[in-house]
């Protein structure tokens, strides 16, 4: 549950802030000794670097297995290859991906103490983690405007399709290349970070060349995606607010309906500041004030933080969503839901145009109806 995987993190962060030393350690310092051997001697203690390691791990298990698990019941499940659908298996992919190219290589780098791969490695699990990072990041903001023109309708009848979908997903993917291919050709550059077993953009040795370039990427890819996701579900939550002080009297339904609206909005919100807030805060804190001093496992601890939406994402965004939900278990029960009791030869019966976001009918009881 999401209240285990919450305890196990404190659990974790708990046992490296025990293990701080009460020096800091500049993180201005860049590479140097960051691919020459361990570095435990220098910058925490190996218990530090043993605890990421068994955070990296269990996040490589659960993400590959919860992510995997999308993946393989879109494939099988026609109903769920809706043009609705595209994003949230955009996202399970991305996070496949962040998982393949940056955990797995944060788990054996913490074991190791140092990052073993070298430099190359390390500019490439920079750029891929930053890449397919901000393609989960975009790919949250553009399922949250799906459910905003699907709901309130502010285009009137349009009617939300297959290539609309397609370009959606398109979008997440050269939107993040453009902005994740100038630190190899020049404009800052993929470097060690905090414990120097991972890598990324190059938040630390200032000047204009490095510092635009994080300014540029929190603009574009952090407040930019966030903005569209507060508009979106704010305006959701305020159609159908509105749909139900349109009513005479409110049903028990219509109330729990409201309810779960609410939840929504307030978890998902929730989770992506959870996720990036702290990141993109540290980044944008030390790109602007050189002079502070942060020890290195403090600076590690919000990439390997946002890490870990990799598992939490697809509980949040997959599923809880009912159509998912529903095909996952006929999956594992061998086409049987054990909780309906039913063969799954629903395929033909979802329409194509549903949502997982929770909806107001026009017409009949007129009444909220939860996804």
């Amino acid at each position: 549950s999401l209240e285990t995987w919450g305890i196990f993190l404190l659990w974790i962060f708990g046992c490296i802030a025990m293990d701080l030393p009460t020096t800091s350690v500049g993180i201005e310092n860049g590479t140097v000794g960051a691919f020459d051997g361990p570095q435990w001697p220098y910058f925490a203690p190996k218990s530090t670097y043993m605890a990421v390691a068994t955070l990296m791990g269990t996040v490589v298990i659960l993400a590959s297995f919860v992510n995997g698990l999308v993946i393989v019941v879109s494939i099988k499940y026609k109903k769920l290859r809706s043009p609705l659908n595209y994003i949230l298996v955009n996202l399970a992919i991305a996070d496949l991906l962040v998982t393949f190219f940056g955990s797995t290589v944060s788990f054996s780098n913490n074991i190791n103490g140092y990052f073993v791969l070298g430099e190359t490695v390390c500019q490439f699990e920079g750029f891929m983690v930053s890449l397919t990072g901000i393609v989960g990041l975009w790919s949250l903001a553009i399922l949250a405007f799906e459910r905003y023109i699907v709901i309130c309708k502010p285009m009137g009848d349009f009617r939300f399709q297959q290539k609309h979908a397609v370009w959606g997903c398109l979008f997440t993917w050269l939107w993040s290349l453009f902005w994740t291919l100038p630190p190899l050709f020049g404009w800052c550059s993929y470097v060690p970070e905090g414990l120097r077993t991972s890598c990324g953009p190059n938040w630390y040795t200032g000047g204009a060349n490095n510092s635009s370039y994080v300014v540029a990427l929190f603009i574009t890819c952090f407040t930019l995606p966030l903005s569209l996701i507060i508009f979106s579900y704010a305006s959701l939550f305020v159609s159908v607010a509105l749909q139900v002080a349109k009513q005479q009297k409110e049903s028990e339904t219509t109330q729990r309906a409201e309810r779960e609206v609410t939840r929504m909005v307030v978890m998902m919100v929730g989770a992506f500041l959870v996720c990036w807030l702290p990141y993109t805060s540290f980044a944008m804190v030390v790109a602007i004030n050189k002079d502070i001093v942060i020890h290195p496992t403090l600076a590690s601890m919000p990439s390997y933080f946002s890490k870990t939406a990799t598992v939490y994402n697809p509980v949040i965004y997959i599923f809880m969503n009912k159509q998912f939900r529903h095909c996952l278990l006929s999956l594992m029960c061998c086409g049987r839901n054990p909780f309906t009791g039913d063969e799954d030869t629903t395929s033909s019966s979802a329409s194509g145009s549903r949502t997982e976001a929770t909806t107001v009918s026009e017409g009949g009881n007129n009444k909220v109806v939860p996804a």
